[in-house]
């Protein structure tokens, strides 16, 4: 059974981390962003480093009847240099609106409803803003924190979203 614990809001440092942008539709999610993370997590090894925490998907642009721009990646000690295929810098520092869910991530978009419902009702503002008929988001993550489970029932995702 899905469990969301109740919504927070702390402080946050900037953090460095190395990513795999990728531009996608809702449904060709589960096909073509999972792979990524063991491409970073390669990269990383080729470059002499390690993660510095759990998975995360960062999602910048959401146009739920068009594209996704996600970054899928790892949070890192030290911000390296990137190439023409991982980015890497730091995730903004600030005020952040956090959730736990634990479940299947195939209940992460109601999960996330719940989470954004509860915003507007304790009257948080999001760090975003309109591109079109996209929402642009400064700093809109789900940390994986135990994808390496095999039982994806079992999965703790933690939804943190940058607030202003």
């Amino acid at each position: 059974m899905p469990v969301i614990s109740p919504p927070r809001l702390e402080q946050r440092p900037p953090r460095p981390y190395a990513a795999i942008r990728a531009s996608v539709a809702m449904s060709e999610i589960p096909a073509l962003l999972p792979p990524l993370s063991g491409e970073v997590l390669a990269w990383l090894a080729a470059h002499g480093e390690a993660p510095d925490g759990p998975e995360m998907w960062r999602y910048l642009v959401i146009d739920m009847a068009a594209k996704l721009t996600v970054e899928v990646g790892f949070p890192v000690a030290k911000v390296l240099p990137g190439d023409d295929r991982v980015v890497t810098g730091s995730l903004p520092g600030g005020t952040y609106a956090v959730t736990s869910f634990h479940g299947h991530p195939q209940g992460l978009m109601r999960a996330t409803g719940e989470f954004l419902q509860w915003a507007d009702t304790a009257g948080v503002t999001w760090d975003k803003h309109a591109e079109g008929p996209a929402e642009a988001w400064r700093s809109r993550i789900e940390w994986y924190l135990n994808a390496e489970f095999p039982d994806m029932d079992s999965w703790d995702t933690e939804l943190a979203f940058l607030t202003r």
